[in-house]
């Protein structure tokens, strides 16, 4: 029997959260529906997890420096986009959210996003302060009418010591969410 995911291939966008660290875990869950999983780090994640670690398990390598992007003569961002069937960024940062929403392209996962035509999941970790503020709020709303789809954050204890919304959503639930849009019924 095959794999739900096998044969697809999807690009891991991991941010500047400490909730990258789970991002370990998405890859080996994708990995052992036999996705083909394409860690994106920007600058913010790799202070979190690891290229090696994502490298290791995602047994491809690492994208996160635009200008450092490989050996063809297409852009690294372009080729990746153009292949992927799901763009999923887990977590997601207020940061991130905003440059989306608001078409900026500041490093190798912005410019990705611009040129990807595969449907985007994003993984909302941050304070729910930040979550809440109207600026995230509309850039949700902005992304979301571009047919962005969100998944949580979820409630709880958070990394600031606060109680609240903000937990990115767990890893089970995002497994769940990318293989019903990847293998629609």
């Amino acid at each position: 029997m095959s794999s739900p995911l096998a044969g697809k291939v999807i690009v891991l966008g991991v941010t500047g959260s400490i909730a990258a660290y789970k991002a370990a875990d998405l890859v080996s869950q994708l990995r052992k529906l036999d996705a083909e999983v394409h860690p994106v780090l920007t600058a913010g994640g790799a202070k979190f997890i690891t290229p090696l670690t994502l490298q290791t398990l995602a047994r491809q390598p690492v994208a996160g420096n635009l200008w450092d992007e490989g050996q063809g003569w297409q852009p690294g961002h372009v080729e990746l986009a153009d292949k992927a069937d799901l763009l999923l960024v887990a977590p997601a940062t207020a940061d991130v959210v905003a440059q989306f929403a608001h078409g900026l392209a500041p490093d190798f996962l912005g410019s990705l996003h611009l040129v990807a035509r595969c449907p985007l999941l994003m993984a909302p970790a941050m304070n729910g302060k930040m979550w809440l503020h109207p600026a995230t709020q509309a850039n949700v709303a902005a992304l979301q009418e571009r047919g962005v789809e969100f998944i949580g954050p979820e409630e709880g204890m958070l990394a600031c010591g606060y109680e609240g919304i903000g937990r990115m959503w767990p890893v089970e639930g995002i497994i769940e969410r990318v293989v019903s849009i990847l293998t629609p019924v």
